[in-house]
């Protein structure tokens, strides 16, 4: 059974901020609940929830007569004025659009560790999208999936292969509540998947100022199949896809009317959401509006981003299958079959497939990609779609990805950056003239705070690699010398994503000798650290993955390299913190954006990496290094090769000399240059903040009239 929160009178609130995520991404909110107890705060996954569950009641008493009070009262000031402020951006520059709802929908959402229901880039950008929503007062409302068994916690064997463990949260346990309609009551939705209707109960998230709502169907009186049926994110058969996404779709805008929510635009984060269009044509239709009126009506109210510039990202399924499930869809749209599954057609090798892609794409008033390059692959990936126009006039603009800067920046670089670019930084974050600034701090001081991030993170990786060790059965002396990895004063280098094969994380062992030279030199010491999953049906994914793990044990490279299981977020703010390069290695033009170079960038760290996504916008000559040529390859192993040759160059005769070039006080003084360059060229343009404010003059603002 789960305990209850029991708390003394006087600190009664902490009930409040632990189910408000505002807490995790102000370091005063996080540190009052690590106080509690710092022990038992990383036992229970930084999840403050369990942490007043399970902390006794006498130790919170003890707290209710100290100076813990102190720090209470006024992170619960900070609180209330941050969830009733005087203004807010939106309210100052759009007061009349401030009753305009945006329902942003997506399969995923990362926004802390302690809610583990996300996978990768994707879900982490959903997240710090709605943090910043929150931030900016911007009205927003998020609806996706609550996973009951999250993505999966991965286990490496001792030869390398990835094991995917699915273990139940217990949502009394995390940082979410039922929600409850106007008279209390919880909320449940239903659809119909084939000649069976699926029950859906509603959890419910606060983020800041704003909502989020997530479906679970694990619920009575659904049956075992359909109880199981959101258990995973991204799990499952095709049959199982297409049942997630009909829920996520039709489901999630049928939670927003039960909700009592009449939004003025509907985001779809991705494809996986299309299918709320439908839902939405077939409400206009039931309103008595013929079918091209509804059409008209939900293109004036629907905006879609695209992710994915690999072909086999779009989600598509098999005419018979679309079929079987919305047999009964059709009519109430007033559309013949033929004419039904023509909404999304797209011909397939193996024959015509309904694709949610097409779907968002033809009913869609706004359309963007995520990245200036992505957008123009965007644009040629699906100008079918527009024949008549010229590939450049294909109606799919651009809005390049940000992060959310309070949740992946470093405390110790905040504090440095307020005495530098004084107190009211943080409300002016995208301002460029404001991180000039930067440039003004003392080089001793960055490199002071970089040594201490880089400290923190072996330390951590030391923990967690030496438990790696034990849980697999090592040898106590390999245990002990795990526990002993990598050299503080060593260059490290991180590598940590998704392991998709064309992300090619296996790059640079290429030439197995030469990156042995470069690593095994104890005059110029220099370390990697490797992390991520593969998805667990994704057999290249996890070959590559297996190759990294058995590459780090080579001569010359163990101890050196580094793989650390189980990637999270926690990890991956440790990482872009404390690391001193970011290797990024995609097969060019396949990577649509990533953030993690971004997140890395904000606290000093500096990009190598191909020039994708992101990067060609951000690189200036002078805040980084870019890796491979801008051209396009018909061989994918010739562009391997040169790729590898060119990530050699750079490491050899740029990266490694100008770590180590130090001046008579010890200091690299050109890579520290590098470093203010690289935070004051990419942390303003590349935040959540530039990024939304984008996405609100493009994309929003133009639907609500």
């Amino acid at each position: 059974m789960t305990p209850k929160i029991k708390l003394p009178e006087n600190l009664h609130r902490l009930e409040d901020l632990a189910y408000n995520m505002w807490w995790s991404w102000n370091q005063s909110g996080i540190k009052l609940f690590r106080r509690i107890d710092p022990d038992l705060w990383e036992q229970v996954g930084h999840n403050p929830v369990r942490l007043l569950q399970e902390v006794p009641y006498e130790r919170l008493s003890q707290l209710a007569d100290s100076d813990y009070l102190v720090a209470y009262h006024r992170v619960m000031a900070d609180f209330d004025a941050y969830m009733h402020p005087e203004s807010t951006w939106f309210r100052e520059n759009h007061a009349d659009k401030e009753g305009n709802l945006i329902a942003y929908f997506s399969a995923e959402f990362g926004l802390h560790e302690s809610l583990p229901i996300y996978s990768g880039g994707l879900g982490i950008l959903s997240g710090d999208h709605c943090k910043e929503s929150s931030d900016m007062g911007v009205p927003l409302v998020g609806i996706g999936f609550l996973y009951p068994q999250g993505y999966f916690t991965q286990k490496i064997a001792a030869d390398g292969t990835q094991e995917a463990i699915y273990e139940k949260l217990d949502f009394e346990r995390v940082p979410a509540r039922p929600a409850l309609d106007a008279e209390g009551n919880e909320i449940r939705i239903e659809v119909q998947l084939e000649a069976r209707k699926v029950f859906a109960r509603v959890w419910h998230i606060q983020v800041g100022r704003n909502n989020l709502y997530l479906m679970d169907t694990d619920v009575e009186p659904n049956d075992p199949r359909d109880r199981e049926l959101a258990a995973r994110l991204y799990g499952g058969d095709l049959e199982t896809r297409l049942a997630q996404e009909i829920v996520l779709g039709i489901g999630g805008v049928r939670t927003a009317r039960t909700l009592g929510l009449q939004p003025a635009v509907w985001h779809m984060n991705e494809g996986h959401a299309a299918f709320l269009v439908l839902e939405l044509l077939r409400e206009q239709v039931a309103a008595g509006k013929s079918f091209q009126e509804a059409t008209e009506y939900v293109r004036a109210h629907t905006v879609f981003t695209t992710h994915t510039p690999v072909p086999a990202g779009h989600d598509v399924f098999p005419f018979e299958m679309m079929e079987r499930y919305f047999w009964n869809f059709w009519p109430e749209l007033n559309l013949s079959k033929e004419e039904f599954l023509g909404l999304a057609r797209q011909d397939q090798p193996w024959g015509p497939s309904f694709s949610m892609t097409v779907l968002a794409l033809k009913f869609s008033g706004r359309r963007n990609g995520v990245s200036k390059l992505h957008g123009a692959v965007s644009r040629r990936m699906w100008h079918f779609l527009w024949p008549d126009k010229p590939e450049n006039e294909v109606p799919i603009g651009q809005i390049t990805n940000g992060v959310h800067t309070a949740s992946w920046l470093a405390p110790e670089l905040y504090e440095l950056y307020t005495r530098y670019m004084g107190e009211g930084w943080y409300d002016r974050l995208d301002d460029q003239s404001l991180w000039d600034r930067l440039l003004q701090i003392p080089d001793e001081e960055l490199w002071k705070v970089k040594q201490l991030l880089r400290d923190r993170l072996i330390e951590f990786v030391r923990n967690r690699y030496s438990a790696w060790k034990r849980e697999i059965g090592a040898p106590q002396e390999e245990v002990d010398a795990a526990a002993n990895v990598l050299d503080p004063n060593a260059l490290t280098i991180g590598f940590a994503r998704r392991f998709a094969t064309y992300k090619r994380a296996n790059l640079i062992f290429r030439d197995i000798e030469r990156l042995r030279k470069i690593v095994d030199n104890p005059d110029r010491p220099v370390q990697i650290i490797f992390a991520g999953k593969a998805h667990p049906k994704d057999e290249p994914g996890k070959a590559m993955l297996k190759q990294v793990v058995n590459f780090s044990k080579y001569p010359g490279l163990e101890g050196k390299i580094v793989f650390l299981e189980n990637y999270d977020i926690n990890m991956a703010r440790l990482l872009v913190q404390g690391v001193d390069v970011w290797l990024n290695t995609p097969r060019r033009p396949r990577e649509a954006s990533g953030t993690s170079g971004q997140k890395a960038a904000l606290n000093g760290v500096i990009n190598a990496s191909v020039l994708d996504g992101w990067w060609p916008e951000a690189y200036n000559g002078a805040n980084g290094w870019a890796i491979g040529k801008v051209i396009d390859y018909d061989n994918p192993d010739a562009q391997d090769a040169d790729d590898a040759i060119s990530l050699y160059n750079v490491l050899e005769n740029c990266v490694i000399p100008v770590f180590f070039g130090r001046d008579d006080t010890g200091l690299p003084r050109v890579w520290i240059s590098i470093m203010k360059e690289s935070i004051r060229s990419v942390a303003p343009y590349f935040s959540l903040r530039r990024m939304l404010k984008e996405y609100i003059d493009q994309m929003y603002l133009p639907l609500m009239g």
